[in-house]
Parts: C-alpha cells; sequence; structure tokens
C-alpha cells in the first residue's frame, strides 16, 4: 500500500479523501447504532446490518474497484512457501486496508447497540473481532478458491452474469430498505432478524443480543455457527492454497480453432452503420471492448441493469416519478470515466496515432460518440416507460433536457478524469483496479456521481423557478436548453482536455499498463 501511494501525489491525495468519506461514513453509522441503544428494534437493525454486510463481503471485492494484493494468493506460487503459514500471513495481511477498518467499526457499532450487563460485554469482546474475521477470511476463501476459474474465458463471461446479480441485490436492499422506511414502525424486521442471527457473522451479533437478554446458552448456541464458519474457511482457503500451487492449471488451455475467419466477410452489422475514417475506427473499437473485453461487458451490463431498474422500480411506487429517468442517463455516464483504462498496455497503439491536439480531440470525441450512441436511445426508452407507468407524458419534455444535460455533463467529467486521473484495469478478473490506484478510482466515481447533478444546478433551478412561478407553458423550454447545455459541456471539456492529453500521453500509457 505505501508503495503505491508513493507513486504520485495525485494518488495518495485521493487514498487519503477515500478514507476520510469512509471514516464518516462509519462514524455516523456507529452513532447511529448508539442512538438506537436501548430501542426495542435494536436488536433487529444490528443483526440485519451485519448479515447484509457480511453478503457483501463474499461478492463485492471480486468484482468492485480494489488494489489488495492478498486477493490474488497466484503471485506467492513460485515462492518457497508452506499454505498453512501463508493462511495466516494472507489472513493478517488482509486486515489491513478500508474495508477491514470501516467493517471493525460497524462491528463495534452494532455490538455497542445490543450490550447490556457483564455477560453481554465479555460476549462482545469476542464478537467483535470474529465478525472481522469471518468477513475478511469469507471475501479471501472464495478468491482463491475461484482463482483459475476468474482467470479463465468461463470465468470472464460469467463476470457478465455475477455484474447483473449484484446489480439485481442492490437494488432489493435499496427497496426494502424504502419499503421499511414506510413501515410505522420497526416491528417487521423481527422474522427477518430471527433467521439471519443464526447465518454467520450476523449470529455474532445476536448472541450478544440474547447475552444481554440473559439466555446465556442461546447466546452460546448463536455464537457457535460464526466460529464453526471461520475454522471451516481457514481449511477451505488452505485447501485452495494447496490446490493452488501444487496442481497444474489447465483451465485456459483451448483448442487450436477449426476454421480461420475470412477477411473477405468484412465488418459486422453494426460496424457497417459507423462512419469512415477515424471516427468509425476508434467507435468501432470502442464497441468491440463492450462486447469483448469481460470487464467492459460487465460494467456496462450492470450500468445498463441498474439504470433501467431503479427508474422503473420507483414509477410503481406510490411517489413515482418520470423524474427518476435522468438516473438511466447519469448511471451510464458513469462509464465515460477511465476511458483510457479499458486499452491497457495496447494504448501505446492509440498514442502512435495521436501526433497533435486535434488527434487527441478527435480521439476523446469519438469515444464520447460511443457513449451517446447507446445512453440517448437507452434514455429515451427508460423515460417512455416511467412515463407510461406513472402517466407522465407531459412531463417528458423537461425531462429530457435534464437527462441530456446531466449526460453532457457526465461525458465533460468523463473526458477531465481520463486524462487527468487515468488507472490501470488489470487483465485478471479479480481486480478492477491495479494496486495503489483504489483510492484514485473511487474518488473518480464519487465525483461524478456529485459532479454531474452540481454542473446541472442551472436547469434545476430554472426548472423550479417556472413550477414555482407556474409557468408550465414553458417547460418545454428545458429540452432544447438541456441538449445544448450538455453539448456546450462536453465541447468545453474536449477542448480543454486534447492539449493535455496529447502533452501526457506517456503518463497516461505509464498508468493504464500498470499491473
Amino acid at each position: 500500500m505505501r508503495n503505491g501511494l508513493r507513486q504520485s501525489g495525485g494518488r495518495t491525495a485521493a487514498f487519503v479523501a477515500s478514507l476520510v468519506v469512509v471514516m464518516l461514513i462509519a462514524a455516523f453509522m456507529v452513532l447511529g447504532f448508539l442512538l438506537l441503544r436501548g430501542h426495542a428494534a435494536a436488536g433487529a437493525v444490528a443483526v440485519l446490518t451485519v448479515g447484509v454486510f457480511g453478503a457483501g463481503w463474499a461478492v463485492m471485492p471480486l468484482f468492485l474497484p480494489s488494489g489488495d494484493e492478498t486477493l490474488d494468493p497466484s503471485r506467492l506460487v513460485m515462492l518457497p512457501l508452506r499454505p498453512q503459514p501463508l493462511v495466516r500471513a494472507l489472513l493478517v495481511a488482509s486486515l489491513v486496508g478500508i474495508g477491514p477498518l470501516f467493517t471493525l467499526c460497524l462491528a463495534v457499532g452494532a455490538v455497542a447497540a445490543v450490550a447490556h450487563g457483564a455477560a453481554a460485554t465479555v460476549l462482545a469482546v469476542l464478537a467483535v473481532p470474529l465478525v472481522l474475521l469471518v468477513c475478511v477470511a469469507l471475501s479471501r476463501a472464495i478468491a482463491t478458491a475461484n482463482v483459475r476459474l476468474l482467470s479463465s474465458r468461463k470465468g470472464r463471461d460469467m463476470a457478465l452474469l455475477s455484474g447483473l446479480l449484484i446489480a439485481l441485490g442492490i437494488q432489493a436492499v435499496n427497496f426494502g430498505a424504502q419499503a421499511l422506511g414506510r413501515a410505522k414502525d420497526l416491528s417487521v424486521l423481527d422474522t427477518a432478524a430471527a433467521v439471519v442471527g443464526w447465518l454467520p457473522p450476523a449470529s455474532a451479533v445476536a448472541a450478544v443480543r440474547s447475552a444481554a437478554d440473559g439466555d446465556l446458552v442461546l447466546a452460546v448456541a448463536r455464537l457457535l455457527p460464526s466460529v464453526a464458519l471461520l475454522v471451516v474457511l481457514l481449511w477451505w482457503w488452505r485447501r485452495s492454497l494447496v490446490r493452488l500451487m501444487v496442481e497444474p492449471d489447465g483451465s485456459t488451455v483451448g483448442a487450436a480453432p477449426d476454421t480461420v475467419r475470412d477477411p473477405a466477410r468484412g465488418r459486422g452489422p453494426v460496424a457497417r452503420l459507423l462512419p469512415g475514417g477515424r471516427t468509425g475506427a476508434v467507435m468501432e473499437r470502442c464497441f468491440r471492448y463492450i462486447w469483448r473485453d469481460p470487464k467492459t461487458k460487465a460494467a456496462w451490463v450492470s450500468a445498463l441493469a441498474i439504470g433501467a431498474l431503479v427508474p422503473m422500480f420507483n414509477a410503481f411506487q406510490e411517489a413515482g416519478s418520470v423524474y427518476w429517468a435522468c438516473f438511466a442517463s447519469g448511471m451510464l455516464g458513469v462509464q465515460m470515466f477511465n476511458q483510457f483504462g479499458q486499452d491497457s498496455s495496447a494504448f501505446w497503439m492509440v498514442a502512435q496515432t495521436i501526433s497533435s491536439p486535434a488527434d487527441a480531440y478527435a480521439e476523446l470525441r469519438d469515444r464520447a460518440y460511443v457513449m451517446i450512441a447507446i445512453t440517448v436511445p437507452f434514455t429515451v426508452v427508460v423515460a417512455l416507460g416511467t412515463a407510461a407507468v406513472t402517466g407522465g407524458w407531459s412531463q417528458l419534455p423537461e425531462v429530457f433536457g435534464l437527462a441530456f444535460a446531466l449526460l453532457g455533463a457526465m461525458l465533460a467529467l468523463g473526458v477531465v478524469a481520463s486524462v487527468r486521473y487515468p488507472y490501470s484495469i488489470p487483465q485478471d478478473s479479480r481486480r478492477n483496479v491495479a494496486p495503489g490506484q483504489g483510492g484514485m478510482a473511487i474518488a473518480a466515481i464519487f465525483g461524478g456521481m456529485f459532479g454531474g447533478p452540481l454542473l446541472c444546478a442551472p436547469l434545476i433551478a430554472l426548472l423550479v423557478g417556472l413550477r414555482v412561478t407556474d409557468h408550465h407553458g414553458m417547460l418545454w423550454l428545458l429540452l432544447p436548453l438541456g441538449v445544448t447545455y450538455g453539448a456546450l459541456l462536453l465541447w468545453g471539456a474536449l477542448k480543454l482536455m486534447s492539449g493535455r492529453m496529447y502533452r501526457r500521453l506517456p503518463e497516461i500509457l505509464a498508468a493504464v499498463s500498470k499491473g
């Protein structure tokens, strides 16, 4: 981690900023748990929160940006290390990072909300490290067991389905929280907590809750599943390391193709619709990345799924609004960030075609065309779908104006972030960011989430002003204004960053080739 942060001041600043944000969130969560202390629903909330977070540890480190070297034990295969000491070393090393620190704070807050009495306090001292160790060991054991599958072509293709499942799972939690917010009290959580309280690592928090209620036998019984799972995970982890370090790997060996594609067949049907020259070549290359590169494909499928599910699910709510269609353009606009990372070390071939700021401008512009070609029709379809559910057909002009302005803002921010803060996307599917660049990736994502709406503040203010002053007949003006405003933002970013991109080509190449 130190060596990664020493490479540039920008990465250090991004890491520190990410750490500060995560710790602020952790502080508010701990404060919330302390405020729940003594409340009738405190135990249910603590158990369910830890349970959901433990499930996230099982899958999130595999598919979200991470620079954690402990997820890749294959780097240690050629070293004279025995599996048993290696498990202990990797487990301790895995406790260093922002994720484990946040998990520790979460566990402390959860047990603090339910611990009452001496017995519960003693059990809480055991439950906190147990929750942390189960979460970390779970993610590492799963990563090690699937390291060969994830590095094979079949495993990379499975990332597409995994991204969709994660998107659906996140939305299920989101709308479950919304349904809970509409409930009159938190007693509806008791049934779910009664089940989750027997599942690790939430069972450790439920054990503290049982000890606080005076039932020590039930407390010990609830603690045992977490202890047993930790033992099983460590055994499974060690067994996977033995298999990884001893057995040969033939998962990536494929048969030679029977036939060779005839070059005379020419370009595909989508490529034939693209313009000629440099623009068509750049757009075709980007479309091929989206279709063929497993990580790029998984990112796009997740963005498309979330971009459609969130507006439609909210449209079916009582307070559903067609304005949720703007979420679709914003979600897909995030794909503009780190445009050169998907090229990896092959970016040097792109760099050979850039001999002036004008070439850099064309490269960035043509990549933005790809985003526009996908996002605009997708946003239109989502907006029409939400309007059909909510009946807000009359609001479509201003919705389209805001959505296209937000798209322009996100593309403009993506151009700036791609040139100024590029980072590598390693070819293996265990990590989406090279070591030392995770903070930069997270900072870019959060910058887009908050920067896009902020840049659209003038249009939002105009919309609010027209509605407050009852000038509803003028709301259609938001459509041409939004399209123009978004186009101007993108054009300004392209003009501003084209010269910088031309001058920083060696630095960009070094950044995206890392890992």
